[in-house]
C-alpha cells in the first residue's frame, strides 16, 4: 500500500487522497463481484475517498436509481472498512419526479434513502447534484444545514453549479450562518478546459473550495486507446467522442503521447497528473471496470510532471 499526500477537501475537515473512485459504474458496467473487487483494489492502493449519487444508475433500463450505492453499502458492510474512506453521494437529480429536485422536503426524503442504501448512518460529503431553478437556494442550504446539525453529513458541496449559482450560495451562507458549500465537482480535463477555468476557477481559488473533477479522461478520450476517428467507428464511444477528432483534439492526443512516452507513463496518468497540477483541483473521479485498469489508472497520483511539459499540455490544449 503506498502512502499518499492526502490533500484537504476545501474548508471541510475532511482529507483524501488525491484521486476519488467515480461509482456511476457499478451495477452498471460492473456488477456486485467486480464492484467489490474494485473497492478492495482501490482502498489497498491507499485511496479513501467514493463518489457516487442517488440517481446512478437510473438510466439503465431496469434500474430506477440507488443501484451504485446499494452497492458501495453491501461492500461497506462485508468488509467493516466504513471508518477507512470517505462516501460522497449526491442529492438532487430526477429521480421519478420530472425534475430536478432540490427542495427541503425531497432532500430530508433523499438522505434517508441513500443512509438505508450506504447502510451508514453519516456521509462525508453530500452534494447538489443539479441546480433547481424552482427552489431558492436559501431553502435548499437551510435543508443541507439540518443535516450537518444532526450529524448527518459531515459537509457539503455542489456539483454542476456555475460560478455565479456557487457565489450566491456562499453568500447566503455567510448571512444566514448556515453550513457552507466545501466542494465543487464540475467536468473539466485537458480537451474540456472552459468548463472551469475562468469565473469558476477564480472563484475555487479565491475561496479555498475543494475542487472534484468528473469526466477527467472526457470520456476515455485521453486515455490514447483512440488515436483517430475511425478506431472508434461502430463501438458504443463513437457518438461521444467522434467531435472531439477535430484539430485541437489530435493534437492534444499528440502531444499527450510523446510526453508520455518521456515520463515513461501512459496517456491517462499523464493527463490526470496535469489536472493535479492546476490551479484549484483537489482530485480528479476515475473510473474503471476492471482491477488492472485501475492499477494503472492509480499511478497517476504518483507522477509528477516537469514545467516544461505541463507547459506544453497546456499549450496544445489552449482554445
Amino acid at each position: 500500500m503506498t502512502t499518499l499526500s492526502k490533500r484537504k477537501l476545501g474548508s471541510s475537515d475532511l482529507d483524501i487522497a488525491p484521486l476519488v473512485f467515480g461509482g456511476n459504474v457499478f451495477g452498471w458496467t460492473a456488477d456486485e463481484a467486480t464492484s467489490f473487487a474494485l473497492l478492495d483494489a482501490f482502498v489497498e492502493a491507499g485511496f479513501d475517498a467514493i463518489d457516487t449519487a442517488d440517481a446512478y444508475s437510473r438510466w439503465v433500463p431496469g434500474h430506477s436509481g440507488g443501484e451504485s450505492e446499494t452497492i458501495i453499502g453491501k461492500w461497506l458492510k462485508a468488509r467493516g472498512r466504513r471508518d477507512d474512506v470517505k462516501i460522497l453521494t449526491k442529492v438532487g437529480s430526477d429521480m421519478g419526479q420530472g425534475h430536478n429536485d432540490l427542495s427541503p422536503a425531497w432532500i430530508e426524503t433523499a438522505v434517508e434513502a441513500s443512509l438505508r442504501r450506504l447502510q451508514t448512518d453519516y456521509i462525508d460529503l453530500y452534494q447538489t447534484h443539479w441546480p433547481d431553478p424552482k427552489t431558492p437556494q436559501e431553502e435548499t442550504l437551510r435543508a443541507l444545514d439540518k443535516l450537518v446539525q444532526a450529524g448527518k453529513v459531515r459537509a457539503i458541496g455542489t456539483s454542476n453549479h456555475s460560478a455565479e449559482q456557487v457565489s450566491e450560495a456562499l453568500d447566503i451562507s455567510q448571512r444566514e450562518i448556515l453550513a457552507a458549500y466545501a466542494t465543487i465537482q464540475p467536468h473539466y480535463n485537458l480537451y474540456s478546459r472552459d468548463t472551469f477555468e475562468g469565473e469558476l476557477q477564480d472563484l475555487a481559488v479565491e475561496q479555498g473550495l475543494g475542487v472534484i473533477t468528473y469526466f477527467s479522461l472526457e470520456s476515455g478520450f485521453l486515455t490514447g486507446k483512440y488515436k483517430t476517428v475511425d478506431q472508434i467507428a461502430g463501438t458504443k464511444r463513437e457518438g461521444m467522442l467522434k467531435d472531439k477528432f477535430d484539430e485541437r483534439g489530435v493534437r492534444i492526443l499528440a502531444v499527450l503521447d510523446a510526453v508520455a512516452q518521456k515520463a515513461e507513463a501512459t496517456s491517462a496518468q499523464v493527463a490526470l497528473a496535469w489536472l493535479l497540477a492546476q490551479p484549484g483541483v483537489t482530485a480528479p473521479i476515475v473510473s474503471a471496470t476492471s482491477t488492472e485498469q485501475l492499477a494503472d489508472t492509480l499511478k497517476a497520483a504518483i507522477l509528477t510532471l516537469s514545467d516544461e511539459d505541463l507547459a506544453e499540455l497546456t499549450e496544445a490544449s489552449a482554445y
